[in-house]
């Protein structure tokens, strides 16, 4: 019996362990930290072996194969053991293909990834039978056990992609690079890159690359490294002969001389970067032979992703708006970029290394006051506080929210898009959306 180790007691751990045991696996789950209550008891009850805040090196470097957590870095000494002692380390998304013939969706980027994913999925479902999984929803390995749906779209991290063997999703997506978890990629942009690129390493000449046209970064990559793929570019500024460009109002996206038009008006989600979202997910859906009226209609319908831009209340006229999973600059940028109004913009927290610079532009015209909120505010405090007449420092949410109030006016917005990642002072980006709309409704 080949013995699967687990790092990492999570949604995708624990998935995996399902999966493992189901397929024959004897199955040990590891994890350095404390494993959460209501996973644990789903270990307890299919008997599968565990142990928590602690990694015991017996158990786990007698592995014939190990599925790591994403959070887990591949510098860590134990990772570092295991490929030493050419113990093969996969990711969930590698081990759970490995058991489903489904057509696989498969989209990655720096940001709109969740928000494509979640289009993707809402406009197929309305025609066939399709799961959503990977970074969002119950795992990946976990639905291949429960449902095994024919169909799968996954939003993968560049983590995730780290560690893929031979996964090939018939159809990839790159929302668009920017830097972002530098931290982990040695602060060489160009690892983070090949990171993402991963993701088409595995495909052939029947499989599909959608990606942004208008992404400088993807373009200069693909120049230097050809892919297998049939690429399906979408652009807001050029015309594409093939896949999808916008024509006055109208996005056109033609496969094989096989063209559709949805109306840019029809899309629910406001902002430049949605419509790009909605071009990714709609050629998907005409990939997969979607019918028009579906796609339209499913786009008009399509309510948004809990904490990316999410309208929580307006109090005297000033509306808040919570956007805690903007995690890196480039997604506050977007975030800046689609304000109508003066801002109280919330931000901070766990630095991965950013440059602000290209926030300037909107902080100048749209940002009246800024609260940091993070254990450490010093770059923001260094970057920011020429530009506005007020720039505060708070420690904890309610705190910020507080603050928020006494200094917007009817009219205004309070943002939070706080740039940074949420490990400092919060659980998850989740935890501090879910605190921020708290504290929004006890004002």
């Amino acid at each position: 019996m080949k013995r699967l180790v687990i790092l990492g007691g999570g949604e995708s751990g624990v998935g995996t362990a399902l999966l493992g045991k189901a397929r024959g696996f004897e199955v040990f789950v590891s994890d350095k930290g404390k494993i959460k209550e209501k996973y644990n008891q789903v270990l307890i009850h299919h008997e599968i072996d565990w142990e928590e805040e602690q990694h015991t090196e017996a158990k786990i470097l007698n592995a014939d194969l190990v599925m790591k957590s994403p959070g887990i870095p591949n510098k860590v000494n134990l990772v570092g053991r295991l490929i030493a002692a050419s113990i093969p380390v996969i990711s969930e998304i590698e081990f759970a293909s490995r058991y489903t013939d489904a057509t696989i969706v498969g989209i990655t980027g720096s940001n709109g990834k969740t928000t494509t994913a979640s289009l993707t999925h809402h406009i197929l479902k309305q025609e066939l039978e399709v799961g959503l999984a990977g970074n969002i929803g119950d795992s990946f390995a976990k639905q291949i056990l429960e449902k095994n749906y024919p169909n799968y779209v996954l939003e993968i991290s560049s983590f995730q992609l780290d560690d893929i063997v031979d996964f090939k999703p018939h159809i990839a997506v790159i929302t668009n690079i920017t830097p972002d978890h530098l931290d982990r990629y040695d602060y060489k942009f160009e690892n983070y890159i090949a990171s993402k690129f991963r993701i088409v390493m595995n495909q052939t000449k029947d499989d599909y690359l959608i990606y942004d046209a208008d992404d400088e970064v993807i373009n200069k990559w693909l120049e230097k490294h050809p892919v297998q793929s049939r690429l399906l570019p979408f652009s807001l500024t050029k015309t594409i002969e093939n896949g999808a460009y916008l024509d006055n109002e109208n996005i056109i996206i033609t496969i094989d001389n096989n063209p559709i038009i949805m109306p840019t008006k029809s899309i629910a989600l406001e902002g430049k970067h949605n419509v790009k979202n909605a071009m990714a997910a709609s050629t998907v859906a005409h990939l997969l032979r979607i019918r028009k009226q579906t796609v339209r209609e499913s786009l008009e319908n399509f309510q948004g992703v809990e904490h990316r831009l999410e309208n929580v209340l307006k109090i005297n006229k000033v509306q808040y708006i919570n956007d805690s999973k903007a995690t890196n600059v480039n997604a506050t940028y977007f975030a800046l970029e689609s304000m109508d109004a003066p801002t109280v913009w919330i931000v901070g927290g766990e630095d991965k290394g950013n440059n602000y610079s290209e926030l300037y532009r909107f902080v100048n015209e749209r940002v009246k006051a800024i609260i940091c909120l993070g254990v450490d505010n010093q770059k923001l405090l260094d970057s920011f506080s020429g530009m506005v007449d007020v720039i505060v420092e708070t420690q904890s949410m309610t705190e910020a929210v507080k603050m928020a109030y006494k200094l917007a006016e009817a009219g205004d917005n309070v943002l939070l898009s706080p740039a940074c990642a949420s490990f400092d002072l919060f659980e998850n980006y989740e935890d501090r959306g879910r605190q921020f709309k708290e504290a929004v409704r006890n004002l």
